[in-house]
């Protein structure tokens, strides 16, 4: 059964947004972001029907509210349609550094507007799903318009949004109007699929044509019937789920192979898995690491010597493979014996060390690596068994691999 985990990250003005990931059973086969409408929330019916079921279908999904809705931080008067495209783009930043890059953009309402300005900037998007969506911001101006004048004169004004009062600034009308989506749409180069109920009295049927002329191939339309706006029916919402999964999984796994096509080029054996590192280009270290087929990490360095401290740093990943390989090696060791072993655990530290005396020190300045290491093993033990299982320690692959003499071969590869 897909689970549901929460979460939260920073927007572009460091305020925490909150947020839910919607995780499908087993390996997720893609990652989507879910925008939800215009002060609405993240859990607003549509948003969690639709990103529950694209879980049920092995589509992992995060939602979250926009600055000053739902439990995020920050006041709504000081949001505009320019910083809801920026949380957008926070949030993909934020599951890419988890080694969950977004594939899928799917928007309701304005959130639809949001994801087409935001769809270009996200390199890692193929597809793009918009539902009841207007063609740009503006469209929001006949909600103001009542007010449009006390706006303008006195910088802002209370306007009563689905029976709830929010603050409506100047700039946010100025903001609106600046907008033009369509040139965008026309080269957006992402797949787009349309939803849009014919009978819809909150954003017309208009927007959606508007949108599919402007937007080149491959797009697709699929007309709601009678769904409302808010797809308030769960057969209308879970029937959107249902088409978005089965439309976005061929533009998925087809922008994955054009992606991954180079690397199988180079997916000879290289011990037990092939290893890709690749540079992110957000901060000045941070780099994408990608172990197989499904394990996905970051690497990074320390704010102190310029990096973001967005993931461990290359010792830190050497210091980890020793620690888990000795772990296992004593563990593999101690079944076979059958030693009453509960748990190990190991610690470890790097350095370099000044070496007064050795044969290479000189390629170093004079350092020399080392690694320390402490092991913790608990259980009914006594003393020569510890010794033993010490000594199995120094058995493991890595550590005999790090004492041996090792040759990197280094080669240049076409792009």
């Amino acid at each position: 059964m897909p689970t549901s985990e929460k979460m939260s990250f920073k927007s572009r003005d460091g305020h925490t947004l909150d947020a839910r990931l919607d995780l499908p059973e087993g390996e997720a086969r893609a990652w989507a972001l879910f925008a939800h409408c215009f002060t609405c929330s993240k859990d607003v019916f549509a948003a969690s029907r639709i990103s529950r079921a694209l879980a049920a279908r092995g589509v992992g999904v995060l939602r979250f509210d926009f600055t000053g809705l739902g439990a995020s931080e920050g006041e709504f008067e000081n949001t505009d349609f320019t910083s809801n495209v920026a949380d957008l783009e926070a949030a993909c930043a934020h599951m890419a550094d988890q080694g969950r890059p977004i594939s899928l953009l799917v928007g309701h309402s304005l959130g639809g507007a949001a994801v087409l300005a935001a769809a270009p900037r996200v390199e890692s998007v193929s597809a793009v799903t918009t539902i009841n969506a207007p063609c740009g911001p503006g469209h929001l101006s006949h909600l103001f318009t009542a007010h449009e004048d006390e706006i303008r004169e006195n910088g802002h004004a209370e306007v009563s949004i689905g029976g709830r009062p929010f603050t409506i600034t100047r700039d946010f009308l100025d903001d609106i109007e600046e907008h033009k989506l369509l040139d965008g749409i026309a080269h957006m180069k992402k797949a787009l699929l349309i939803f849009h109920a014919p009978r819809d009295e909150t954003v017309g049927i208009d927007n959606a044509t508007r949108i599919f002329t402007s937007a080149r191939h491959p797009k697709s339309f699929v007309s709601l019937d009678d769904a409302d706006h808010l797809l308030t029916r769960r057969e209308d919402a879970v029937y959107v789920a249902d088409v978005i999964a089965a439309w976005a999984g061929r533009y998925i796994s087809e922008h994955q192979e054009q992606r991954d096509e180079p690397r199988a080029e180079r997916d000879k054996p290289v011990g037990p898995r092939n290893v890709i590192v690749e540079e992110t280009g957000r901060g000045k270290f941070q780099q994408a690491i990608q172990i197989g087929p499904s394990h996905h990490l970051i690497a990074d360095e320390p704010v102190t010597v310029g990096g973001n401290d967005s993931g461990p740093g290359p010792y830190d990943f050497l210091l980890a493979g020793l620690g888990a390989c000795t772990s296992m090696t004593i563990r593999l060791y101690a079944a076979h014996k059958k030693i009453p072993l509960e748990r190990v655990s190991v610690r470890l530290a790097h350095e370099k060390r000044h070496v007064e005396d050795c044969e290479r020190c000189g390629e170093n300045g004079g350092k020399l690596d080392h690694i320390e290491r402490w092991v913790l093993l608990e259980g009914d033990l006594d003393e020569a068994t510890r010794t033993r299982l010490l000594e199995i320690a120094d058995r493991c692959p890595v550590h005999r691999t790090l004492h041996e003499e090792i040759r990197i071969s280094t080669h240049f590869e076409e792009p």
